[in-house]
């Protein structure tokens, strides 16, 4: 039997009911925020992924998933959101827009080689926004909130906000000697991966999962220390515009995020939930000034963030946040014999144009059958077609929870329906 690809799962029944929940609570609420949906390829050139991500980063070196096409080119599937997304914002020119700042959001598949556990697969989506054009902190501020209020929305609780900021281009690079000249005589203290980040991108090491508790890794220098004023006036307006919202946060200075284009603010976001692990981290993301550049656009500067879908579908399960699975039909319909069929799709297929959910018997059960399977699938009303319907031209309808009948004709039955399926949803 063929199997499903490691680090991937099938999506049917409550699962897929779930994700089609938290997506259409995302599509509202960006509505909301006035932020344009954006969708770019599932693979796109390898050069995007390496120029754009960082050649040094975990996703690029580690876990992206390249190949070569039939016409010899290099590509990969698409790890991430952002870099994708600038690179449709620089071929489509979206930087001449008069309406700025271009505010855009986001949500798909995204393919990673990484080692499979709860809540992280190698196919995995992510929910994520991006905003150009705009260097005030109001928008680091904005981009923030739009995740906090997805999850109060969602009703997860012990919801932590860490910020940090990197600085700017200068102090950036001021923080980078720093930290050469700090870990130089302690590398040998430092596992491989932190060794090879020394000379590549030495703010990484403070993102170590193994020696972070190491004291060498609690007595590095701290970016407050080598920040401009430009910089810190850039994070002081972040914080007071997050105070202004009532959103509590914590400062982090170790918090660097695993991508290399990251400057100014960067975040996470914490879900406290019991018996969730080490992977409580939901979010993560920040402002990114010369990637528009770095992937050859003009000097425009960004910010955004991403969620995995799975991972906060994991903690709204611990949380029992998620919908129950109750099936739910308006009308199910009976007929009782071949030509009772042809005016049963007919009525079916009239029920649904007219915004009702209908169902017909597709199987061919005796009577009994049937009002088992009106049972099973929740339905509200019970249509019957039979020889005597057909030749009075009127309807049985049945309550399925107070066993009532009615009889009237087709005319009657689309108000009928509005009128009392309306009143059943306010009893419910």
């Amino acid at each position: 039997m063929i199997q499903k690809p490691k680090g991937t799962y099938d999506v049917f029944g409550k699962k897929g009911k779930d994700l089609i929940y938290i997506h259409d609570i995302i599509q509202v609420l960006m509505e909301k925020y006035n932020y344009e949906y954006m969708r770019t390829p599932i693979f796109e050139s390898s050069e995007l992924y390496h120029r754009g991500v960082g050649e040094t980063t975990d996703i690029v070196s580690k876990e992206t998933y390249d190949f070569k096409d039939r016409g010899d080119r290099f590509m990969t599937l698409r790890p991430e959101g952002t870099a994708g997304i600038v690179r449709s914002y620089i071929e489509n020119k979206m930087y001449g827009n008069p309406n700025q700042p271009v505010k855009a959001w986001y949500y798909g598949p995204m393919f990673r080689y990484e080692r499979p556990q709860a809540g992280r697969y190698r196919e995995l989506n992510q929910f994520g926004v991006e905003v150009f054009g705009s260097n005030d902190p109001l928008m680091d501020a904005e981009v923030i909130s739009i995740p906090v209020n997805l999850y109060k929305i969602l009703g997860l609780k012990g919801i932590k906000v860490n910020i940090n900021t990197l600085g700017d281009i200068e102090s950036r690079l001021k923080y980078r000697e720093a930290l050469l000249e700090y870990f130089n005589p302690h590398l040998n203290e430092l596992c491989e991966d932190c060794r090879n980040r020394y000379e590549t991108n030495p703010l990484r090491i403070l993102d170590c999962k193994v020696d972070h508790d190491l004291d060498i890794m609690k007595n590095a220098p701290k970016i407050s220390e080598y920040l401009n004023e430009t910089s810190i006036n850039h994070f002081n307006k972040v914080k007071e515009y997050l105070e202004s919202m009532g959103i509590d946060y914590e400062v982090n200075e170790n918090l660097v995020r695993g991508l290399d284009y990251y400057t100014h603010t960067v975040f996470e976001i914490e879900a406290q939930v019991e018996g969730f692990g080490s992977q409580n981290v939901l979010c993560g993301g920040g402002r990114y000034d010369s990637l528009v550049n770095t992937l050859g656009g003009p000097e425009i500067c960004g910010v955004g963030f991403a969620t995995g879908i799975e991972r906060l579908l994991t903690a709204l399960e611990y949380e029992n946040k998620l919908p129950s699975d109750n099936d739910s039909v308006d009308t199910y319909i009976i007929p009782m014999d071949e030509e009772s069929k042809k005016l049963g799709i007919k009525i079916t297929n009239i029920l649904r144009m007219n915004g009702f959910s209908s169902e017909i018997d597709g199987m061919s059960r005796n009577i009994k059958g049937n009002f088992k399977q009106a049972d099973r699938i929740g339905t509200k009303y019970v249509i019957i077609i039979g020889e005597e319907e057909i030749k009075s031209n009127t309807l049985t309808i049945k309550n399925n929870n107070t066993k009532e009948e009615y009889k009237m004709n087709l005319e009657e039955l689309i108000d009928f329906l509005d009128e009392n399926i309306e009143e059943d949803h306010h009893e419910d």
